[in-house]
This record gives structure tokens, sequence and C-alpha cells, in this order.
């Protein structure tokens, strides 16, 4: 080790040479107040590591810079840049569109309006209502226009703001329509309303012992990707495009370029390195930039590029659906739930996008972990004049899951008991055929209900639940200013697409002479570590370091029609697509090995880097790369592909009954804040999770996802509150105005930790669970424990209603009606 700083001496117990290296070279300079750095991959000798516990595939060159992004990716000199001239009003008519004049401007090359469109003008994803752009009829404020290509992005940005400053098109204004309740009452649905019903939902509210009804409005969330919406399209020699894309669906992009310019679907190629971040943002709307690009690409035969400014992303795409909720629900003298009815509304925006399906999840995710006994659920797909509201993560499952976590507040604050008293009497659980409650409103029976149990008392007892809440009850009791509250919510969540046909993926496996392996698959990486758990499936099939596997750009040339990385499925149905790619190249490679080696193949296994046929004294190892070479000299087919569909999955939408979900992952968190009730400021001080995820692919990855779900949970609930104008103009348009969680709201303790030993029951990839949704809803814990801290104002006798985001002004305002009932409205 070389002569290190005293500084550097002091910490050489801590870290290994080239951490205590890197800290010398940076002595000296200047740095933030943040501690250094520690190894992250190799743990001290006393530590156990998880032996599937790998790095994310592309950590190293995201941290130096070398992980390639859109707007990283070399083009021609001669590219052209793309600006959108949006709509700045949000309800009206477009009756005027000079684009002659518009391409007379210095720089520009080209500019595109819905005539210009050679193809179809309508993309979209599932059912038609979104034009690529407007025709006459203005539906948001930040709908696209027209688009300009010019030689700079600059001029594209100033031959913009000419049209609009020197009048070169006219827009006339209506009144918008804004609230969703309003528009669901007046029948402005996107899509039609779906209901599901279980058991006979009037009688239970009729015998009730205590009827529980209330409602709340939960607010929509920006997805707010590091990487906003990019492309870059270039021509082919064969009038085809290639189109490099920040996108969770590729093929979807593919159809929509092909439908747009008019051409074959086979002479679009996308292809989609990694992603700076989707969360759903990117699954239907990366699609119109492409369209828009491949567009002008057609008409100009040069590379084009787009990028949006992050206020012209946040003002051109949809969000997650904002949501009002109403409940009535029959319980008995202990707070279990007997039945009731509950309404969702989704602020669906303009278009359908993908809103049936999202309002759907939220009605499947109304009853979280508890039984709804026999119950009425009923979903509305209200339309407004915004942008059309998208997935998010999630889809639609948090919205649903908050009416019920709500009511289960109120059934205690009602009954004077602990919420989590109440919350686990109303888990699902085994009963009697005559009164079943581990089936749910949409008829499917609820697997592993004991793991349920298990996981909310395990994570009981770890986090001192009962002794905290004591705590907190003297302490309260005291303090008239700061009050403290403490909640624990599970979380169930359903995993497949409830779109049926969605359930489906494909792999391409390739090995070459000289051993090494390529592996492609139908999913995209966005940071979640997909592709790292794609690459150790293979490695562990073929027994093969992960150093011998790489992952190649997703590509619709080489996997085709594939389904979006969504739903928390990408492991699941890449993972079995790729792992039906090995395991079919294997049994190639042992028949070959039978006849070339003269050995059984029942006795052949492959295992670190070996061909190992036999066992004891008869037992022969041949080299993978021996095996491959000699394979290939036998003329031995060397690649392969892979497949996969879900089984088991149904749902009939005519009566509301199915079962959409091949299983369910669980989850649990425990929440503490403080609330200073005169100001409505709070912090989150202590948080554990415990949460299921099967035999886990890769547990460094997926405490990563859990961590990173719940803060971004915590943000959709707290402090992201979008807002807009009496016209219908967003106004939080960036990070000035629109809040995430930063590094200062982390909790202070944060204790998360994966459920072992319980495998998915499930004939999942090695038994794992998916793991990027779910943990998104256990934040919800942190709402809960705010209308905890909240409560104690009234002696806990009144759940105070507490709309999100809870930020400090509704916080104070919930206090305010605690404080003084007789003034609330």
């Amino acid at each position: 080790m070389r002569t290190l700083t005293k500084l550097n001496q002091q910490a050489a117990s801590d870290v290994g040479e080239d951490s205590a290296t890197a800290r010398e070279a940076q002595e000296g300079r200047i740095k933030g107040d943040g501690p250094l750095a520690r190894d992250t991959v190799e743990a001290p000798p006393h530590q156990y590591v998880h032996p599937h516990a790998q790095a994310h595939e592309s950590a190293i060159k995201h941290v130096t810079g070398r992980a390639a992004y859109i707007d990283d990716l070399k083009a021609p000199a001669d590219t052209l840049h793309i600006a959108l001239g949006l709509s700045k009003v949000a309800h009206g008519r477009l009756t005027r569109l000079d684009l002659a004049r518009i391409r007379a401007l210095p720089g520009v090359v080209d500019a595109v309006g819905v005539d210009d469109v050679p193809g179809h003008t309508d993309i979209g994803p599932v059912f038609p209502g979104d034009p690529i752009f407007v025709e006459e009829e203005i539906s948001y404020a930040g709908q696209v226009l027209f688009a300009v290509a010019a030689e700079s992005y600059r001029a594209a940005r100033e031959a913009v703001k000419a049209a609009f400053d020197a009048d070169m098109l006219t827009l006339e204004a209506q009144p918008p329509s804004l609230d969703p309740v309003a528009a669901a009452e007046r029948g402005e649905f996107v899509r039609p309303t779906h209901v599901q019903q279980r058991g006979d939902w009037e009688k239970a509210l009729a015998d009730a012992a205590h009827v529980i009804e209330g409602e709340q409005f939960v607010g929509g969330q920006e997805h707010f990707y590091l990487e906003g919406q990019a492309c870059l399209v270039t021509p082919t020699e064969d009038e085809g495009v290639v189109v490099h894309t920040s996108n969770q669906h590729p093929s979807e992009t593919q159809k929509l370029v092909a439908e747009v310019l008019g051409i074959a679907l086979h002479a679009v190629t996308v292809e989609v390195r990694r992603m700076g971040g989707g969360f759903g943002g990117k699954e239907t709307q990366a699609s119109p930039w492409a369209c828009i690009a491949a567009l002008f690409c057609r008409r100009t035969g040069r590379a084009v590029r787009v990028r949006l400014p992050r206020s012209e992303d946040m003002r051109a795409t949809g969000k997650r659906h904002p949501f009002h909720n109403r409940y009535r629900l029959g319980v008995d003298d202990t707070g279990v739930i007997q039945g009731g009815e509950l309404t969702v509304i989704g602020d669906c925006g303009y278009s359908p996008d993908l809103s049936d399906a999202i309002v759907d999840r939220a009605m499947f995710h109304s009853d979280n972990a508890y039984s709804l006994g026999a119950a009425r659920v009923t979903g509305h797909r209200a339309r407004t004049h915004t942008a059309s509201n998208t997935a998010f993560r999630g889809f639609g499952g948090p919205q649903g899951m908050m009416v019920i976590e709500a009511a289960l507040d109120d059934i205690a604050r009602r009954l004077g008991e602990d919420p989590l008293t109440v919350r686990k009497r109303n888990l699902y659980r085994k009963g009697h055929q005559t009164t079943r409650r581990d089936i749910t409103h949409y008829g499917q029976p609820v697997d592993q209900t004991d793991l349920l149990h298990t996981l909310v008392e395990q994570l009981e007892a770890s986090s001192d639940y009962w002794a905290r809440r004591e705590e907190i009850a003297a302490f309260n009791a005291q303090s008239g200013v700061i009050k403290k509250g403490l909640a624990l919510t599970p979380v169930k969540f359903g995993i497949s697409f409830t779109a049926k046909h969605l359930n489906q993926a494909g792999a391409l496996l390739h090995v070459y002479t000289d051993g090494s392996v390529m592996i492609n698959h139908g999913g995209t990486e966005m940071g979640q570590g997909l592709h790292t758990k794609i690459t150790q499936v293979v490695a562990r099939e073929l027994g093969l370091d992960l150093s011998a596997v790489r992952i190649s750009a997703t590509r619709t040339d080489k996997v085709p029609n594939t389904s979006p990385t969504a739903a928390s499925s990408g492991a699941d149905l890449n993972g079995q697509a790729a792992r039906d790619a090995s395991v079919k190249l294997k049994a190639r490679l042992f028949d070959f090995a039978a006849d070339h080696y003269s050995a059984d193949t029942d006795d052949m296994r492959l295992e670190d880097g070996y061909l190992i046929a036999g066992y004891g004294e008869s037992e022969q190892r041949i080299p993978w790369g021996e095996l491959v070479q000699a394979a290939y000299f036998g003329r031995v087919s060397l690649s392969e592909k892979g497949f996969y569909a879900t089984p088991l999955i149904h749902y009939d939408r005519t009566v509301g009954q199915g079962n959409p979900f091949y299983y369910y992952a669980f989850g649990a968190a425990v929440s503490e804040v403080s609330v200073d009730t005169l100001s409505g400021e709070y912090q989150v001080t202590r948080v554990d999770i415990l949460h299921d995820v099967g035999d886990s692919l890769n547990p460094a990855i997926d405490i990563g996802q859990v961590e990173g779900g719940f803060i971004q949970g915590m943000g959709w609930l707290t402090s992201e509150e979008l807002k807009w104008n009496d016209a219908g103009q967003l106004l939080s348009t960036g990070p000035a105005t629109y809040k995430i969680p930063t590094f200062g709201d982390l909790p202070p303790v944060f204790n998360v930790a994966l459920m072992e030993g319980h495998p998915n029951s499930m004939a999942s990839i090695y038994r794992s669970k998916a793991v990027g949704e779910p943990p998104f809803m256990l934040a919800i814990s942190v709402w809960s424990a705010l209308r905890d801290a909240l409560a104690s104002l009234a002696d806990y006798r009144e759940s105070p209603r507490l709309d999100t985001p809870a930020t400090p002004e509704r916080v104070l305002m919930a206090a305010e009606a605690l404080r003084h009932p007789q003034e609330a409205p």
C-alpha cells in the first residue's frame, strides 16, 4: 500500500487498498459534506454475502460517466434538432397555422403539422384519442401543435418562439374542464365505468353494527426521471429508420412509427440500451417523440435528435392519475369489515392512454391486504382537459390502496382501538368454506395468507411497535406542540399484466467459439437492474462466472413483439425466457457431449466453467471453452431462442371476476413521524421495512429497489404537489416548483430487510418475486403515521381527513380542523 496521509491511515482499517488510494488522491480537493465512500462490493471476512448479491452490470459505467444515454450517442454532423410548438391553452381550437412562414425562419430546415403525416395521425397506444399533432380541437395546455427541425437546437427553439410571437398561428380558447368529480357526474369518461362485486354488499351494510364512510383526494405525481424524453433517429438505405430511444416499450414504438410513416414494421428498428429512469413515464409517452423525429428523418433523409427541456417534458406528458375515492363500509363491534361499497374516480386527462387498465388495477387493489367481505367496487375514468395521465410505478394500485387504509384508520378511531390491531383483524386469512376471507372481491383466492400474517408479526416485533406506541402516547400527552405518530401498514400487490396478452417474453442467446455468451431479451433497463438479473440467470444455468455473460441493447430486430417493461414483470417474464433459451441450449450440448465424450446425459451438469459428467472415479471434467469449441467443430448450433408465457391467469371483464394475477407479493412498513402542529412541518424519524421477494434473484438490487420505491412513494404522499391554474396550465414545471425527496428527507433510522425462507408458491423464476412496484406502497405508512400524530390532538377519538400530498400546509389545516371542529366547513 502506498504511504498514506494521517487521515487515510486512520481510515485504513475500514477500507480496502483501492479506496484508501482514492481517498489520498482526493485530499485537498473541494468535497461535499457527505462521508467518503466505503467499499461496497466486498464485505468484511466475518460478514455473510449472499451468493446472488451482485453489483449492477453498469454500475462502474454509471459512476464514471461511461454509460451512454440518448444524448451521449454520437450523431452525424448534419443531424437536425427538433423543437415543439406546444399549446398554451387547455381547451379550444387551432384555427390557423402558417407552416410556410415557420419554414422560412433562420436555420429552419422543415416544419410539420398534422397534414404532413403520411400515415396514421392517431397514436393512441390501446384506444384511439391521441393525435400526433392537433388537427383542430385542443385538449390540454402542452399538446403538440407543430414541430420544427433546424440546423441547431437553439435555432429550432427560437423558431418556435418566433412562431408564437409573430402570430403565425391562432388559438381560440374555451373554458377547460378540470374537475374529475364534476366530469364523472356529467358522464364525461374516456372509457366506460367498470364494476367488481362479490356478495350482497347492501345487506352487509344494513346488518352492520357500525357504518364508516369517508372520502379522500389522492394527488398525482410527476415521473421526474433524470433523463428526460429523448430519441435519435437515423435513416437506413432501404428507406427505413433506426430509432434510439429512452423507452420502456420498444415494440409499441416500432409499431407506431411504422404506422405514422406508412411503412412496414420490418423497416423500423428500435433500440434501447438503457434509460435514465422511466417509472412508467416512458411506457407509452416516449412514442410520440420518436414518431415526430422519424417523420422528419423520412422527409429530409437526415438524422434527427429530440430532447425535451424539463419544463416542456412536464407540460407535454401525463402523470400518475390523481384519484377521488369514497367508501362506505359496514363493520362489526371488533372492527372487522363485513362489506360495503368503494368508489374510485381516476382523473385520466383528455384521452384513454392506459387509463382503462390503471383504474382497473386501482379497483383490484382497493382491498390491499384485507378482506372486504361482501363488497362492490366501482371505477370511473373521468375526462379532463389535462395531459393524458399514464403509467406510473404501481399503475393505479397505490391510489386504490389509499382508500382502504384511510378506512381502517377511521374504523380504529371510531372503536377506540389501535390501528394495527384493527388492520391485523382484517388481514386475509383462511376460513370456513361458508365464511371464506381469503377470496378477493374480484374472485381470486389469496395464496400464502400465512406468510402475510407472519411478515406483519415479525415486523411488529423487530420494530418494537408496541413499546414505541407506549412511548409515543406518553410523549404526546406532555408535548403541546410537537406530536409523534406511528403506523404499520402492509402491502399485497398482484403481479402480472392485467391485459393477458402482455404476459409473454422472448430471449435470444448466443454462445461464441471462445466460450463467451451474449444474451438479448425484450425487457428494457431503466436502472432497476433487470439486465443484471438476466445475465445472472444465464450464468446460473450454464454454470459460468458472471463475467462470461454479456447483455446487449434491447432491439426489435433481435427479439420481436415484446411487452413493455412494466407491471413489475420484467425479471419474471424475461428471466424465464432467458432460462428457457439456456435450458434448450444446455440440452443440445449435453446430447453432443454424450456422443463426443461417451458420457451419460443423466449424470451431466454445468458447474464453475466445466461440463462435469459422472461421479467419483469415473468423473469427467471438460472446460466450458473446450466443450463449445468441440460443439462448433461438430456443427452444433450455439444459438437459441427462448420464450415464456405466464400460465393460469384470466379475467372476465363482463362479470368483473377472475384470476388476473399469477401471485401476490407482500410487504410491511413501520414509519414514525414527528409533527410541529403549529406550522405543519414534520420529519420522518424512523422507518422499518420487511419485504417479501421470495427467493431473491439478487438481494443487493432488491434492497435497493425497496429503499428507492419507499422514498419515491413517500415523495408522492408528502411533498410532490402538482398545481394547475384556473386556465389549465401546469404551474409546477421544474425542480423549483415541484419537490421530489432529497438526501435530507431520508429517515435517520432506515431499517430494510428482505423476508427470508419463504419462496414463491408459484413457479416463478427460481421462486423469486417481483420487486419493482410493491415497495412503493410501503410509504403509505408515512401518511398513516401523520394521521396518527394529528389524531393525538383529539385524544385519538377522531381520524383527520388528510388529502395527499400531505404538505405542511395540508397537515396544518388538518391540525386546525381537529383543534377547532366547530369552524370546519
